[in-house]
């Protein structure tokens, strides 16, 4: 483990470093979206949703999981602005809010895959 044994501190880097703290007002929210996306399930949801929207069907089958399962973690994404949804007759659609949610998704895969 990396253990620091100076005693002088750089306070032009530490200065630096705090007002680049304050500057980000949505920090903690920020650290939330990525919490989101750090669950297995979550994770597996967005990718398969990388390529178009589909229904909670689709998606249980794709993963091999309950409808129930699937709508719980789909609520949470949809709260959270990860996901967006519409409905056509009975049947709802799921697809990534934004062009965000899918840049950083193939990011993190390009990020692993390196």
């Amino acid at each position: 483990m990396d253990v620091c044994r100076c005693i002088s501190i750089n306070e032009t880097r530490v200065d630096k470093a705090k007002k680049t703290l304050e500057s980000l007002p949505s920090l903690d929210q920020t650290a939330k979206f990525f919490k989101i996306l750090g669950d297995g399930t979550r994770f597996k949801i967005i990718t398969v949703l990388l390529e178009g929207e589909m229904c909670v069907c689709d998606i249980a089958t794709t993963l091999n999981m309950t409808h129930s399962s699937i709508s719980h973690q789909l609520k949470i994404l949809r709260e959270n602005r990860v996901l967006k949804n519409r409905k056509d007759g009975k049947i709802v659609y799921y697809s990534l809010n934004d062009s965000h949610v899918k840049n950083i998704i193939l990011q993190g895969l390009e990020h692993h895959n390196h």
